[in-house]
C-alpha cells in the first residue's frame, strides 16, 4: 500500500505577539494551516480584550498543521526557538505581560518528550546567555482570535508594528531557514 498523505500534525505554540509566530510558520515549507488564538488560560471562549486585560490566564498562541513527512515536529520546535527569545520571562522585546510567555502546548507525550530534548539541546549548545524558561505544558483548548487577527502581517505588512517588529523577524527567519521556506 502506498502511504497515507492525509496525515497531518498539530503544534500549538507561545512565542510572543502571535502576529510575528503565524508570519515565520506561514511561509514554512510543511505547514498547512496557521491559525492565531489562545491558550493556557482558564476562561472558554475568551476574547482579544481579556486576554490583553491579564485576567484570563491565556497567552497568546499559533495552533500550526503541518505535515510530518515534509516538516517534523522537531523542526517546528527549531524554527519556534530560533525566530523568538525563549530567555525572558513573560516578554518578547518591548511587548510584556503573561499573555506573551514563550511556550509549548503539548498534544500527547511525544510531543513533550521532543520539546524537552530540543530545550535540553539548544541549553547545552549555549546558543542564549539566559536559561530557557519556556513552559512546557499540556494542551488543553485553543480560542481561535479574531478574524482580523489572521494573517496579520500578510494583510498589514505597512503598519508601523509590522515594519518594525514583524519584518525583521521574518527577515531572520528567512536567512537561516532558507532550506524551510515555501518554494
Amino acid at each position: 500500500m502506498g502511504r497515507d498523505r492525509s496525515r497531518t500534525e498539530v503544534a500549538t505554540l507561545g512565542g510572543g505577539c502571535f502576529w510575528c509566530v503565524e508570519a515565520v510558520f506561514e511561509e514554512t515549507k510543511g505547514v498547512l494551516k496557521v491559525e492565531s488564538g489562545y491558550s493556557g488560560g482558564f476562561l472558554p471562549t475568551p476574547t482579544y480584550r481579556q486576554v490583553c486585560s491579564e485576567t484570563t490566564g491565556h497567552a497568546e498562541v499559533v495552533q500550526v498543521t503541518f505535515d510530518p513527512e515534509v516538516l517534523s515536529y522537531r523542526d517546528v520546535l527549531n524554527v519556534f526557538f530560533a525566530t523568538h527569545d525563549p530567555t525572558t520571562l513573560n516578554r518578547q522585546g518591548a511587548d510584556v505581560g503573561t499573555r506573551y510567555r514563550s511556550a509549548v502546548f503539548s498534544h500527547d507525550e511525544e510531543q513533550r518528550r521532543i520539546a524537552e530534548e530540543v530545550i535540553s539541546e539548544i541549553e547545552a549548545e549555549g546558543v542564549w546567555d539566559d536559561p530557557i524558561v519556556t513552559e512546557v505544558v499540556s494542551f488543553e483548548a485553543f480560542y481561535r482570535a479574531e478574524d482580523y487577527h489572521q494573517g496579520y502581517f500578510r494583510n498589514n505588512a505597512r503598519q508601523p508594528y509590522c515594519q518594525v517588529v514583524i519584518a525583521p523577524k521574518v527577515a531572520k527567519f528567512r536567512k537561516q531557514h532558507l532550506d524551510k521556506l515555501r518554494a
